[in-house]
């Protein structure tokens, strides 16, 4: 996607110390190119380049160092022993169902009396509710193990002990101030943790929790306890902590780049159907040839299929596929995720389309804050489109649906929103500021849900907004994008891309390297994905790359053949009939930065001559008939093929092109499409001082330029009397 905005390149190379990149390339034996890769990502020593690469500096913890644990884990074994229900509470998304699935999985291998519930995400929203406590009790439940939620959930877990349910909290989620009356609390992100790593995901919480229960099961020492869980539940793990968006570092590392690697060899039968799935080329046909498993496939195609169960139909779907035993019900389990995705994507689309058009209708894009409503909204899809929304117009952006809920006319019914924020503003602590509206929130410092009663949706947006407004007083939110490095043609090769591989796994903290090549020539623009996509043959320096550029239709493209452009793009290798070629995955493109800046320079230049400042002579100021009648004549033919707007710079290359032995010049350029205009030779409409619309109005009258008071004003400035 293109962003609206023109965006900020932050290129962090430029701050680096060029001694430092070369002192780690040459101990290391590694290109200054990934030293430099790794000096960006704060590894500013030899000793910690190859503790990076190497990853032998991140350790497991020990669980029991996270609060609560070892009470709660024996509280759990004391209920397999005893023959108790247990119910494990979940969420519905990624990180949910594989929390679910794991802690299900291993606590039915030691014996227990278990099952798991999930709430329904359009009939009871996220987390704990009363109504869940009862049903559980009622079907005999007396502990609640829940996971990736739960850790705001006061009233429900005083409601559990009320009824004689026990309730072991495992979350990752921020705490309030006062924490729920559970018999534990299993999180990292407790007040005055000692846990020396917070960032665990909620999938995360619970694979420690495993460990823990190993360890207390078994009585073997910790390391080979946390081998074992590492080999039989990473897979899944690693796939909660990369769809959560977590860090990438610490222990986080170890169990995406193990979780990655043990995915082709998984034991798991329904995540392997799923897999092979998202690998297929015709959506159900096997693919020949396997992709490396890597946290963007993860990311991008195993993950978004999992949370659509959630999001627009049922999460069990995706609990039952990890459980399943059945290679043929697995098989079935993962065509079905497939088909919902499907059905989401499109419901994606069709409500982003709506956002928009309201966005620019009601001109929300100056606001601090984008809050939207409907009543017609999927809550599952919303969240997605805030993203979407969010990246677009680089702001906070919350999208709030009221659907499936009566309209009382009273303001009393109730809305489900989900919101995405930019750097520089906590959304949790923004609902927290507009708690008194609210009726529930909660989530992360860039992502959170709420709900909310119509009647205090304008409230909200005037108090969401006076708190952006304060957090971005001083530092507007900018839309950025950093970028690694800049690199040359004899640095973006197959050598180079193949080196990347040490950096990961990527995620956040750690993302996939970013890299710039400025002055590249658009060769080739190939619409693709039925014009969803674009595919781009670059060329710079005779090398010709390349590059996808994704979520960009040709109509919202906005270069064209021959444009000389930046771009900033992901290096991958794209292997297809065994053959290795190095590909851009492009993540901006703009102008070329030299032609923008001689574009400006040119422009100056007019300016000047049109007040008479220049010291230009008239022959290279004032344009002859000639001049009119070539430019004229290539509009003309221009038009015809179907051409409704030019940049002066553009048109000026292309002459030059067109006719061999003639030498436009941007003044004379501009000075003729301005005479055209005034005459209404030909219809010019100005899209800025660097570009123009125009229409040809074709008449066998030979015009008289003469007339023009602009040409007439130019040379009494240069011709002399």
């Amino acid at each position: 996607m293109i962003s609206k905005e023109k965006r900020r390149w932050n290129i962090k190379a430029s701050t680096i110390e060029k001694t430092l990149v070369q002192k780690i390339a040459s101990s290391l034996d590694i290109s200054e190119l990934l030293s430099t890769l790794i000096v960006n990502r704060g590894y500013c020593s030899v000793d910690e380049a190859y503790s990076f690469i190497s990853k032998n500096t991140e350790v497991m913890h020990d669980p029991f160092l996270l609060d609560d644990m070892r009470i709660g884990a024996q509280r759990i074994l004391d209920a397999i022993n005893q023959k108790e229900h247990i119910s494990i509470f979940g969420d519905y998304d990624v990180d949910g169902v594989t929390s679910v699935s794991i802690l299900y999985m291993y606590l039915e291998g030691l014996g227990a009396k278990v099952d798991y519930y999930i709430p329904s995400r359009k009939g009871e929203g996220y987390g704990v509710s009363a109504n869940a406590v009862r049903k559980l009790y009622e079907n005999g439940t007396r502990l609640i193990i829940t996971v990736d939620t739960g850790v705001t959930a006061n009233e429900e877990i005083d409601l559990a002990n009320e009824l004689g349910i026990d309730v072991v909290v495992t979350d990752h989620h921020e705490c309030k101030t006062e924490l729920p009356n559970a018999f534990a609390i299993i999180n990292p992100k407790r007040p005055n943790s000692k846990y020396p790593f917070s960032s665990l995901a909620g999938v995360g919480v619970v694979f420690k929790l495993l460990c823990a229960l190993e360890s207390l099961s078994s009585g073997d020492e910790m390391i080979d306890c946390v081998r074992r869980i590492s080999m039989k539940y990473a897979d899944l793990t690693a796939i909660g902590t990369i769809a959560d968006v977590m860090p990438v570092k610490d222990e986080n590392r170890l169990i995406v780049s193990l979780g990655l690697s043990l995915i082709d060899e998984t034991e798991n039968i329904g995540l392997r159907a799923l897999v092979e799935l998202c690998r297929s080329n015709e959506t159900r046909a096997r693919a020949k040839n396997k992709k490396k498993i890597s946290s963007g496939f993860v990311g991008f195609t195993v993950a978004p299929r999992i949370n659509a169960a959630g999001r627009i139909s049922d999460a069990s779907i995706a609990v039952e596929l990890f459980l399943s035993k059945d290679e043929q019900f697995a098989n079935q389990q993962a065509l079905r995720l497939c088909d919902i995705n499907k059905d989401r994507q499109l419901e994606e689309n069709k409500i982003a389309e709506e956002a928009y058009a309201y966005i620019e209708e009601n001109g929300y894009q100056k606001n601090s804050v984008i809050i939207l409503e409907s009543d017609k909204w999927h809550h599952g899809i919303i969240g997605i489109v805030a993203s979407r929304i969010s990246e677009k117009y680089s702001l906070p952006a919350i999208l709030i649906s009221f659907e499936g809920d009566e309209c009382t006319g009273d303001g009393e019914d109730i809305g489900k929103g989900s919101g995405r924020s930019v750097h520089g503003m906590n959304l949790v602590d923004a609902l927290s500021y507009c708690s008194d509206l609210l009726d529930r929130f909660g989530g992360h410092e860039l992502a959170a849900g709420l709900t909310i009663k119509r009647k205090n949706l304008e409230a909200l947006r005037k108090k969401m907004n006076e708190y952006a407004s304060k957090c971005f007083k001083e530092h507007a939110p900018e839309n950025n994008i950093d970028i690694d490095c800049l690199l040359n043609t004899s640095q973006a090769t197959l050598k180079s891309a193949s080196e990347l591989s040490l950096l990961e796994p990527y995620g956040v903290s750690n993302p996939m390297p970013v890299f710039a090549m400025e002055d590249m020539i658009i060769e080739e623009i190939i619409p693709i994905g039925m014009n969803r996509h674009l595919k781009l043959m670059l060329s710079k320096d005779g090398v010709t790359y390349t590059a996808m550029l994704f979520c960009v239709s040709p109509q919202e493209f906005p270069y064209e053949i021959y444009d000389e452009v930046d771009v900033a793009f992901n290096l991958e290798i794209n292997e297809f009939m065994n053959t290795k070629n190095v590909q851009f995955n492009i993540k901006d493109i703009r102008m070329s930065e030299r032609v923008s800046t001689h574009q400006q320079h040119e422009e100056e230049q007019y300016i000047l001559a049109k007040e008479g400042k220049s010291g230009l002579s008239a022959s290279e100021i004032v344009p002859d008939r000639a001049d009119f009648s070539l430019v004229y004549s290539f509009l003309a033919k221009e038009a015809r093929e179907g051409k409704e707007k030019y940049s002066y710079i553009k048109l000026l290359q292309a002459l030059n092109r067109k006719y061999t032995g003639v030498t436009a010049n941007y003044i004379k350029l501009k000075l003729v499409i301005k005479v055209f205009r005034e005459l209404n030779i030909i219809s010019i409409e100005e899209i800025d001082d660097f570009s123009f619309a125009f229409k040809i109005n074709f008449s066998k009258s030979k015009a008289n330029l003469e007339k023009s008071n602009i040409l007439k004003r130019i040379k009494s400035l240069y011709t002399a009397n």
